[in-house]
């Protein structure tokens, strides 16, 4: 992780229109949104209201009346795993599908339209990571940043980066900075001198009931407080709170077992 604020600077909102590649929108598919709604609900003091319903029942999650992420329910008769996933933005989603599918991805949802919305796709990269891709029209994204309940960061966890890396970089414009050499095979996304996003190689530390999957890091006033009420809202610890140079982080999971981190950034 190089910046815990990811490519969004000015604290409490966000661009009207990203540049393509921008992360722009973190969404969740949940057996169970009502009980998930109440968790996160409490969590971050999310409320909601109903969505597009092209995928089955959706839900925004507001903080302050602003957009802040989407949870849908996975079709009751599918076994699938509960993850959030990280959606960047695109200008043309046909093309970006199309780019994925030559760059050796799949795309496995889409592209289709989500009412007035705009336009998505979701996709995996070769090693099977799952991204979405949108493309804005009457929403734009995730409307506020850089405050307690917001996204602050998406990195992704998967086997080594040098070839995952340059599929991003062609597909979305990316520039792959190493970081240190201290820090073992991981790279910043980086769009126009910004940091958007960050690839951490892993080999066989990824968890063995996982592959390789994007982390999503919700930024929090502190990070012990939240893990004490993460846990009493039926949530699991999977990692406990460390000191890191860009904050206080803590991996954890909901009660449907979908995997996501905890920051208190520095100020």
């Amino acid at each position: 992780m190089t910046d815990a604020r990811g490519s969004d600077s000015r604290i409490g909102e966000t661009p009207a229109r990203r540049t393509p590649g921008t992360p722009c929108w973190v969404s969740l598919m949940v057996h169970g949104p009502a009980a998930t709604h109440d968790f996160y609900g409490a969590l971050f003091g999310w409320e909601f209201r109903p969505g597009p319903q092209q995928l089955g029942p959706y839900a925004r999650a507001l903080l302050d009346g602003r957009e802040v992420a989407g949870i849908g329910q996975l079709p009751p008769d599918r076994q699938l795993p509960t993850a959030w996933t990280p959606y960047f933005a695109s200008d043309d989603v046909d093309r970006t599908a199309e780019t994925v599918r030559s760059c050796g991805g799949t795309v496995g949802v889409g592209p289709l339209d989500a009412a007035e919305a705009g336009r998505m796709a979701l996709g995996s990269d070769p090693s099977g990571a799952v991204f979405g891709i949108w493309q804005a029209a009457a929403h734009l994204g995730t409307a506020i940043a850089g405050v307690p309940g917001t996204p602050a960061w998406n990195e992704l966890l998967t086997y080594e980066t040098a070839n995952v890396a340059k599929f991003y970089e062609t597909v979305f414009g990316f520039d792959v900075v190493p970081e240190a050499p201290t820090d073992r095979d991981r790279v910043t996304l980086r769009l126009d001198g910004r940091p958007v996003a960050g690839v951490h190689g892993v080999a066989d530390a990824l968890p063995r009931d996982r592959g390789p999957h994007w982390t999503t890091y919700f930024e929090v006033a502190d990070t012990d407080e939240s893990l004490r009420r993460l846990v009493a809202l039926g949530g699991h610890v999977l990692a406990p709170a460390r000191d890191t140079p860009h904050g206080r982080v803590a991996e954890v999971a909901d009660p449907e077992g979908a995997r996501f981190s905890l920051l208190c950034g520095r100020r």
